[in-house]
Parts: structure tokens; C-alpha cells; sequence
């Protein structure tokens, strides 16, 4: 692919034959990424660039799996050098076309169909963007006794070794790869994330056995091994595990989440705003139910508190962006090439499995049926005692938008189609000096900022009904947009700005207090942040430099003669000019993730609930008193 770019002139009497670019197909992704990849990002998000480079090398070696080829793929990453290695064992990239194939758009053997029946990358995109993208990329492919290998900086072949005879038993294809920092910046690999990549392959591929940094990665059980992983809280059934054609489901409910969550799968693609496959589940998921339970209860009340993990596998599936986060297919098959389609609707096929199977299930496992029906009671009777303050509470919350400041909002939101909507991010403040910087700084398209009054209610003990009843929180999930449905969330990142002392700390366990209790998915999702802001400033005539640790600071004074230190003690300390460099490009952001050990209920008790023995132990042998001047340096 090429295209040809206009490039904006002075004025309109400039537009001529030279304002035509032609530009070849790698230097189209590099200055289009976003078209791409989404969006480029430092790594503190998991839906940054780097980590979908990676997701669409191991996409490949997917592929291979599912087509019967190669049950074991290897990566690695070398976090110094910010170099990622993937091999898999499959047939291998035909030699002959293996630098066609990471370097030509619209090339590859995913167009025909016959070779790959139901793989994510039907575009011919996935590798040529790796390589783009990246300051190093090199591919090399094994395959009926011989090897050819080929280099690439920023797109362009630098090193081709040709077809050589190669002694290895083994085929396949080994991809290594650093993405350019001239694009993405100072960025870095957040392990977790690239490790929950790793295990949901392992979850979608039963056999299949994943290597990440040599630790083993293998599932036995499919999406039954994710939900179980995967649950912060007890279940109040046994997981109920679907399995029928291309289609495989486990769900179960949990206590302490008002809403259903999912984490949902196209032909193994993690598509994290669901579609129509999801949409399709939910539906019918409600509809098997009240048919079983014989109460007219409202869908959202069944599915209140549902945790479903959720694949299906489809042909030549069509997603709502490059990217591939939300499934747009109705059918199972695409239409033919008259545009009709006798291929069964998503949700009929879904339907017709869930009735089969699900009513089943219930029908034969009393002790499910009864623990389930009395979640739904426990949901409806919630509904029944919040109906009237939630109404007065959303009044409340629509006049305060509109009358008070505590929500400084921007243009651009997830919940839109917006080319920016990634980028769409709220700043939770404490007090009206920090908020005031922060709003002076900040990007007015992309960037909102809430005010907390102060220390926000302890949610820990307290109900759903005192939630709304409480006009800070009430403001807060009423400016997120969260209430009814995460799919609703008007900022892809939720950001905690708090100062970095005793009173700063407790309002960020406060907070995350009240997600973990009411909007879980909020945080599992991966959406909340702490901003990391820097302690010191050092400089002198000649230059300045912020540091966010003390090894940072040290540092500095060594390489700063005369310099002068000065220590922040609170976000209203920083100046709002000073503040563009804290929360733009070079924004430092610590996500908050939830391991797979982490049992949340216990932790929120142990910090947040009321004063026990233990924890009072734990603060006494734990206290640490630090004299303010060991850390200031004159």
C-alpha cells in the first residue's frame, strides 16, 4: 500500500503538484501509527503500542497453532535492552516471500482462507507494523531443511541473507523486534502486562504451551483456568463452564459488583470493549435465566454481579477499528459477494447454545439454581431500596454538574468514536491549589480534572444506597459514568493525583477503597493510575531536572555543579507552568494491578476495615519516622 498525503501549506495559492507526498508503505505506519496500532503510549498502559507490537508478532504464531502447526511459542524480553523475542514452531514464513511478508502491506496468507480458517489478522497489517515501528526488527524462518533471514531499521531492509541450508530439525518463524524510541518515547515493558497476554493465549489454546522469559505458561481447562485465576472474590456457585462448537463460555456471580463483567474473545483476540458476540451473550444469558427462575426481573438485575469469560470463533471476522477491541460481525460467516447472508445471526447461535445447555444445567444442579436465584432476589431487593434516592441523587448530580466546579471536563471521551478517545483521561485531586495547577496545565481536549473536597467517606462498611446518599461520590461515578455500565466509562484512564505524604497516601487508599467495593472492573480493566509527581527540583543557571526518587536526586546534584534542591512537598507547590511537564508526553503513570493472588476482600478489611489487633501490630513493628532534613540537600 502507498498513499498519497496532502500537506498543509501556508495558503491556499501554495496548493500545487508539490503539495502531492507520495509515501511508501512503511513510512505510512510511521507517521499514521495510530492507524495501526491505536496509540504509541509509554507502557504504563496496557493498551499501549509497544504491548499490541507483541500481541500482533504472537497473533501470527497463533495462527500457525490453530491451523494444526507448532504447539509450543517462546518469548522473550530483554528489559535492558527493550528487545522482544517471539518464536514459534510452526510451518515457517515461505522463504521466497519472507521479506515481502513483513514488509509489503496487503501481503500475506491470511486472504486466503483456505490456509486460515478463523485467525484474527485478515489484513496483512500485523508484522509490517512491528517492523515500521520498530529502531530494529528481524525475521527469520526455518522450513524444509533451509533458513533465510532479513534485518530492517525503521522499516527499511538493511540485511538479507537469502535461502541458506539450514541443519535444524525444528520450523517456524523467529521475530525479534525494539520499537523505536524516536516514536514511542522513554518507554518501558510492564511485565504483568505482557504476562496476562501470555496466560489468556494459554486459556484460548488448550495445548498449546507458552514460554514467556523460560516460565512455563499451559491450560487445562480453557476459559474454567481464566475465571478461576482470575476472580478477586469467592464465587457464589460453582463456575458454570459451556463448551459447543466454536463457541466456549464460564461464568459464575460474585458478591460486592453491581454490574456484569467479561472478558471476551474473537478467535482469540481480547476484545476489551466487548461487541457483538458479548452483546449477544448478555441477552441471552438474561433471557435463559428468567425463563428458568419464572420472574419477570429486569436483565440487569439477573446479570448484577456476573463474571463471565467468554471466545468464540468466527470466519473473516470484522472489527470496529485496526486494533481490534470490539467485534462489529452479526453473523457467523461474512456475506457472499452479492452482499446476502444465510450464515445463522450471532445471537441465534449463542441463544440456542445457552438454552440447551444452561437451562440444563440448572434444571440438574439444585444447589447452582438456588444460590443463583438468590443473587438475583439480593440484586432486585438492592434495586427496590436505591430506585428513589438514585433518582434524587442523579437530579442532584446533574444540577451540580452544571452549577458547581469540582468537574472540569474535556472534549474528547472513551465512550466516543473520537480519534483520540484512548488518550481521554480524568485527574482525581485532592483540594483546590492541586486541581487548580493541574487545570491550568492540562489538555483541555483530553485531559479532565475532579476535586476532592478533602479525605473522601471510608466505603469499606457503608452500602450502595449510603454511596448515592454521599454527594462526593455521588459527583465522582456520576463524572465516570460507570453506574449503570463500564461500557459507558467516559475516561479510558482514571488518575489519582494525590501529594505524596501521609495525607496523600490515605486519600489514594480511600479511593481505590471505593472502586475495589463498588466498580471492580473498573479497576481489573485496567483503567486506574496513580500520577507519579516528582519530590525534587535540582538546577542551576544552566539546566533543570525533576526527580521522583532519591536515587534520581542524587544523581542530579552529581551532575549539577551549584546546584539548588528544592524539595515539593504538594502538587499546589508546582507551578501550573511547571506542571505541562508532568501530565503531557512525559506523564508518569504507575497502574494499579490486580494479581491473580491478591484477595481483595481480605486486603480491604486488613487496611480499611475497622481497627483490629493485627493491624495494629502490623503499624507499630512497620513505623518508620523520617527526619525531613536527611532528605533535603543543601
Amino acid at each position: 500500500m502507498s498513499e498519497e498525503v496532502l500537506i498543509p501549506q501556508a495558503n491556499a495559492a501554495d496548493y500545487n503538484d508539490d503539495s502531492i507526498v507520495h509515501l511508501e508503505d512503511m513510512e505510512h505506519i510511521r507517521l499514521r501509527p495510530g492507524m495501526y496500532i491505536g496509540k504509541l503510549g509509554d507502557g504504563s498502559s496496557h493498551d499501549d503500542g509497544i504491548y499490541v507490537l507483541i500481541k500482533e508478532v504472537i497473533d501470527n504464531s497463533i495462527d500457525e497453532y490453530t491451523s494444526g502447526y507448532g504447539k509450543k511459542i517462546e518469548v522473550k524480553i530483554n528489559f535492558a535492552e527493550r528487545r522482544v523475542s517471539i518464536r514459534d514452531y510452526g510451518r515457517g514464513i515461505p522463504l521466497g516471500k519472507l521479506v515481502e511478508a513483513v514488509s509489503k502491506l496487503n501481503t500475506g496468507a491470511k486472504y486466503d482462507s483456505k490456509v486460515f480458517q478463523k485467525s484474527v489478522g485478515l489484513n496483512g497489517v500485523g508484522t509490517k507494523a512491528v517492523n515500521a515501528l520498530s529502531s530494529y526488527f528481524r525475521v527469520q524462518a526455518f522450513r524444509d531443511g533451509k533458513t533465510r533471514w532479513a534485518e530492517f531499521a525503521d522499516g527499511k531492509l538493511v540485511n538479507d541473507s537469502g535461502i541458506v541450508a539450514d541443519n535444524s530439525p525444528d520450523t517456524g518463524t523467529l521475530v525479534e523486534f525494539v520499537p523505536d524510541s524516536k516514536l514511542f518515547g522513554n518507554y518501558h515493558f510492564i511485565s504483568e502486562y505482557v504476562e496476562r497476554r501470555i496466560w489468556n493465549y494459554a486459556y484460548l489454546n488448550r495445548g498449546l504451551t507458552m514460554y514467556y522469559n523460560d516460565r512455563r505458561y499451559y491450560s487445562k481447562n480453557g476459559l474454567l483456568d481464566l475465571l478461576e485465576n482470575n476472580l478477586q472474590t469467592e464465587p457464589l456457585y460453582p463456575i458454570i463452564h459451556i463448551k459447543d462448537g466454536d463457541f466456549e463460555a464460564a461464568f459464575t456471580h460474585v458478591n460486592g459488583q453491581n454490574n456484569d463483567y467479561y472478558y471476551s474473545f474473537v478467535n482469540g483476540q481480547h476484545t476489551t470493549e466487548g461487541g457483538t458476540h458479548q452483546s449477544a451473550f448478555r441477552e441471552a444469558y438474561a433471557r435463559v435465566v428468567k425463563e428458568f427462575i419464572k420472574k419477570d426481573y429486569a436483565p440487569e438485575v439477573i446479570r448484577g454481579g456476573l463474571v463471565c469469560a467468554l471466545c468464540i470463533r468466527i470466519q473473516e471476522p470484522v472489527f470496529e477499528a485496526q486494533t481490534k477491541t470490539k467485534l462489529g460481525s452479526t453473523h457467523l460467516e461474512p456475506n457472499k459477494v452479492d452482499g446476502s447472508n444465510d450464515s445463522p445471526l450471532l445471537k441465534t447461535y449463542v441463544l440456542d447454545i445457552l438454552k440447551r445447555h444452561l437451562d440444563n444445567y440448572l434444571h440438574i444442579h439444585a444447589d447452582t439454581a438456588e444460590a443463583l436465584l438468590a443473587k438475583i432476589n439480593a440484586n432486585e431487593k438492592e434495586r427496590k431500596d436505591i430506585a428513589g434516592i438514585k433518582k434524587i441523587a442523579r437530579e442532584g448530580a446533574k444540577k451540580a454538574s452544571l452549577n458547581n466546579r469540582k468537574l472540569r471536563d474535556c472534549h474528547v471521551h472513551y465512550n466516543t468514536n473520537h480519534a483520540r478517545r484512548l488518550e481521554s483521561t480524568i485527574f482525581i485531586t485532592e483540594g483546590d491549589s492541586a486541581s487548580g495547577s493541574i487545570t491550568k496545565s492540562r489538555d483541555v481536549d483530553t485531559q479532565a480534572v475532579f476535586s476532592l473536597r478533602g479525605k473522601p467517606k471510608n466505603t469499606y462498611s457503608i452500602s450502595k444506597v449510603d454511596v448515592y446518599k454521599n454527594e462526593e461520590l455521588n459527583l465522582l461515578h456520576n463524572a465516570l459514568d460507570i453506574d449503570e455500565s463500564l461500557d459507558n466509562l467516559r475516561y479510558n484512564n482514571v488518575v489519582i493525583a494525590t501529594d505524596a505524604d501521609v495525607d496523600g497516601m490515605h486519600i489514594r487508599l480511600l479511593l481505590l477503597t471505593f472502586f475495589l467495593r463498588f466498580y471492580p472492573e473498573l479497576v481489573s480493566s485496567g483503567h486506574v493510575y496513580i500520577l507519579q509527581t516528582p519530590l525534587f527540583r535540582v538546577r542551576n543557571k544552566q539546566k533543570t531536572t525533576y526527580c521522583y526518587t532519591d536515587d534520581e536526586r542524587i544523581a542530579a546534584i552529581k551532575a549539577t555543579p551549584g546546584a539548588e534542591i528544592t524539595r515539593f512537598k504538594g502538587l499546589g507547590e508546582i507551578s501550573p507552568e511547571e506542571f505541562k511537564n508532568f501530565i503531557g508526553k512525559d506523564m508518569r503513570l504507575d497502574p494499579v494491578l490486580l494479581h491473580k493472588e491478591f484477595d481483595t476482600d481480605r486486603t480491604l478489611s486488613f487496611y480499611m476495615g475497622e481497627n483490629t489487633l493485627e493491624r495494629r501490630e502490623f503499624i507499630m513493628q512497620n513505623l518508620r519516622i523520617e527526619d525531613d532534613e536527611s532528605i533535603v540537600v543543601a
